[in-house]
């Protein structure tokens, strides 16, 4: 079997390819512009969820067929002359897609052939849930924004799992980095919540490259309290305490015979584990939970997840929108997101990898969150709004940036606020 995505050479999209020799930049900028004027006007006549729903499952078809995939590959991949290293982990590039996309992880392999540098599945659950009543997605059209109310809705850690392992035994598994993100299922106490992430994590360690804790999530009632740095405490502690056993255990099994049991080092082998914030938080809540990083070890933050503020608007038809409960991504979050990437580089002195997500449609949202402080950043609502040529804009569009700014690497330009 020839292998895919990932390889972006192989026979297929050569042979797509060359028998497509016009595609130049013109007619990309035209593909986008169809996108906007014409085929997200369709879709948005429709319910959000539902077109999410039907995309997602053209995306898992299109994900077992070679052809399919290379000829996306054809059209979306983008560039690697941006990549990066984070966390013992290689990003091809420094643009992912953001949980919540893929909750079931239905397309697991089309996300490296639409350009994504990397991707974060779920939230998952321990327990299976369907999460919140619908109508529960909303579309603020006009301020280029969502609201959800979404309610971790997934088949459990052990049916992704099981997911995950299909992917892998079919040979589709791609080779960027794969997150995975974790939530509270909503019939566990706040008090059993490290019990119920560990759960979780146990089952789907040996198939995430990273782990995110959510705890930040607002469609989940009390979960934001587990943001409380005693509470949040707990739970690291809890899938430490199982990184370092399965570390050895794995480091065990696929060591070497003539290597001794005392040369393995089991933290080699753990998996990184990130914390997502909210981006209501005060700053003064953020700097406890950064007081966390050093004695359990968060390898990173993401920065931000959607808001529960509104934005003053004079619309009465956004008004109605912004009156409906959930949590609010898109444009009106760009601003306050990059501000808690800012306070958050800074405290840190730099020295904790933050991933930035809120309100990026283009390059230049992405580069602003970049030299804030983030060293990578991830899309949802941008993909919604921009169609799926937006991951490589905006990958090209930081290339330009890094070479008209003087870096000669995506490292050298994070926490450079200005470009400078």
């Amino acid at each position: 079997m020839i292998r895919r995505f990932g390889g972006l050479t192989t026979a297929a999209s050569r042979k797509f390819r060359a028998r497509h020799p016009a595609l130049d930049s013109r007619h990309f900028a035209a593909m986008s512009w169809f996108y906007r004027n014409v085929v997200r006007p369709v879709l948005f006549s429709l319910d959000s969820e539902e077109i999410h729903n039907c995309t997602l499952k053209a995306l898992g078809r299109a994900s077992r067929h070679e052809v399919l995939c290379d000829a996306l590959a054809s059209f979306y991949r983008a560039s690697r002359d941006c990549g990066s290293e984070l966390f013992g982990l290689k990003f091809p590039n420094p643009v992912g897609l953001a949980a919540g996309m893929d909750k079931y992880a239905a397309a697991v392999p089309v996300w490296e052939a639409l350009g994504f540098g990397f991707v974060e599945l779920g939230g998952v659950t321990w327990h299976p849930q369907p999460g919140n009543p619908a109508p529960r997605m909303f579309r603020a059209v006009s301020d280029e924004a969502l609201i959800n109310r979404m309610g971790f809705n997934n088949p459990g850690a052990v049916a992704i799992a099981a997911k995950l392992t299909e992917w892998r035994s079919l040979g589709f598994w791609p080779k960027h980095p794969v997150g995975i993100n974790l939530g509270k299922s909503k019939i566990t106490p706040l008090d059993r919540a490290a019990e119920d992430y560990a759960g979780s994590f146990r089952a789907l360690w040996p198939h995430g490259d990273f782990f995110v804790v959510n705890v930040s999530s607002p469609n989940t009632p009390n979960l934001r309290q587990l943001q409380d740095k005693a509470a949040l405490d707990e739970i690291l502690a809890a899938l430490q305490e199982i990184n370092e056993t399965m570390g050895r255990a794995s480091s065990v099994e696929n060591r070497a015979p003539n290597i001794p049991h005392s040369a393995i080092r089991a933290p080699q082998l753990t998996k990184p584990i990130l914390v997502k914030v909210a981006p209501d938080l005060s700053f003064e809540a953020l700097d406890e939970i950064g007081e966390l990083v050093g004695p359990r070890r968060i390898a990173g933050i993401v920065a931000t997840n959607t808001t529960m503020t509104r934005p003053a608007t004079s619309d009465p038809g956004l008004r109605q929108i912004y009156a409906e409960a959930g949590g609010l991504s898109g444009r009106p979050l760009r601003a306050r997101s990059t501000e808690i990437i800012r306070h958050l580089y800074h405290q840190a002195k730099g020295a904790l990898p933050i991933i930035g997500v809120g309100g990026i449609f283009n390059a230049d949202d992405a580069w602003e969150k970049i030299t804030a402080g983030a060293s990578l950043v991830q899309i949802y609502t941008g993909l919604v709004y921009e169609g799926p040529r937006v991951t490589k804009e905006i990958v090209t569009g930081l290339r330009q940036r890094l070479e008209a700014s003087g870096f000669t690497s995506l490292k050298e330009a994070v926490g450079k606020a200005g470009g400078t």
